[in-house]
C-alpha cells in the first residue's frame, strides 16, 4: 500500500507517493505502520537554507519558530515531540536509547549520526517517522533561553483578575456619600503567590506571582489604587469607611446605563523568576467587572 513520504532536501519539500517498502540510496525508511504520513530528511544539493530564526540571541527570549506555509509562531519546545526545526518543518525527538545495532534503519549509514523521532507539520495533515541525520538539525537543544523558560512557567499558571467583593452589594444599592468598601477574596489565583516551573533537557526556570495592586475604575470618572486585597466588610462596621479600600460617591447612578457604575478592577501581577543562571521580573494584568446602583438619600420635610 503507498505511503506519503515528506521528503526534504536543502530547502526543498515535496511530497511523495511511495510503496511501504520503498527505499532511499543512503538507507531504509522505517515508519509506524499506522502512519499515513512519513518523515524523512535526505542530504541534497538544493538551496542554501537561510540561517533560522532563533530566540537564543540577545537574550530577549522572543520565540521565533514558525510553522511551515502560514508562518504562524510556534512553541520551540514540546516536551512529548522534542526540538522544532524551522528548516525542517518539524520537530526532532533523539531517541534514547538508541536502536540496537542490528535494528535495520542504520543498514547503510555512515558511521556516526543518530536516530531521531520526527514529528512534522505539512499540508494535508501531521505525521512523523523514524530518521537518521548526521548531526542534530538547526535549533535542536538551543532555542529556549531562561526567559522563554520563564513565559511558559507565567502561560501554566491560573492568574485571575479580582473575586470581588463589594458593599454595597451588586445586587442591592447604595446611597450617594455612604462608604462603599471593595475587596477581593484572597486565593493563589486572585492574590498569590502562586508558583511553577517549566523544564528542558538541563534547565529549569521557576516563576512565582504575587499580586502588587488593584486599580478599581469606579464608573464615575474616578480611579481607587489598592495595594492590599482590601478588607471585607462586616455588620460590626457599620457606616465607616473601609481602613484599606473604599470609595464615597458624590453623584446617583439614575442617569449611568442599567441605572448602575460599571466597576472594573485590574489586578497587577508581580512574576519574579530565576534559572538556568538568570533571573527576570514579568508583569501581567488581570481584570475583573461588577456593577453597583447609586441612589438620592431623601429627605423628608414635613
Amino acid at each position: 500500500m503507498p505511503r506519503s513520504i515528506l521528503v526534504s532536501a536543502g530547502v526543498v519539500t515535496a511530497l511523495v507517493l511511495l510503496p511501504a517498502t520503498a527505499a532511499l540510496a543512503d538507507g531504509e525508511v522505517s515508519c509506524p505502520p499506522t502512519q499515513p504520513i512519513c518523515i524523512i530528511v535526505v542530504e541534497g544539493p538544493g538551496s542554501t537554507p537561510s540561517p533560522s530564526p532563533s530566540n537564543s540571541s540577545g537574550g530577549t527570549g522572543t520565540a521565533e519558530c514558525r510553522a511551515p506555509v502560514t508562518g504562524q509562531p510556534l512553541p520551540c519546545y514540546d516536551p512529548e515531540w522534542g526540538w522544532w526545526s524551522n528548516s525542517h518543518g518539524c520537530y526532532f525527538r533523539r531517541l534514547d536509547p538508541q536502536p540496537d545495532a542490528g535494528d535495520p534503519i542504520w543498514s547503510g549509514r555512515p558511521d556516526g549520526g543518530a536516530i531521531y523521532l520526527a514529528t512534522c507539520l505539512a499540508t494535508g495533515g501531521s505525521g512523523g517517522g523514524l530518521v537518521w541525520l548526521p548531526g542534530p538539525p538547526d535549533g535542536y537543544g538551543g532555542t529556549a533561553t531562561p526567559a522563554t523558560l520563564a513565559q511558559r512557567a507565567l502561560d501554566s499558571m491560573r492568574l485571575d483578575g479580582p473575586d470581588i467583593g463589594m458593599v454595597p452589594d451588586p445586587s442591592g444599592k447604595g446611597l450617594v456619600g455612604l462608604p462603599v468598601w471593595m475587596w477581593t477574596e484572597v486565593r493563589a489565583s486572585t492574590w498569590g503567590p502562586t508558583s511553577a516551573t517549566a523544564s528542558i533537557p538541563g534547565t529549569s526556570v521557576t516563576a512565582t506571582a504575587r499580586a502588587s495592586k488593584v486599580v478599581w475604575d469606579m464608573g464615575d470618572g474616578h480611579t481607587v489604587t489598592c495595594t492590599s486585597p482590601g478588607t471585607p466588610y462586616t455588620r460590626s462596621a457599620g457606616d465607616s469607611r473601609s481602613p484599606t479600600c473604599g470609595h464615597v460617591y458624590t453623584r446617583s447612578s439614575a442617569s449611568q446605563p442599567g441605572h448602575a457604575y460599571a466597576v472594573m478592577a485590574t489586578t497587577t501581577w508581580v512574576v519574579s523568576w530565576a534559572g538556568g543562571g538568570e533571573s527576570g521580573v514579568l508583569t501581567v494584568t488581570r481584570t475583573s467587572s461588577t456593577s453597583v446602583r447609586i441612589g438620592e438619600l431623601q429627605v423628608l420635610v414635613t
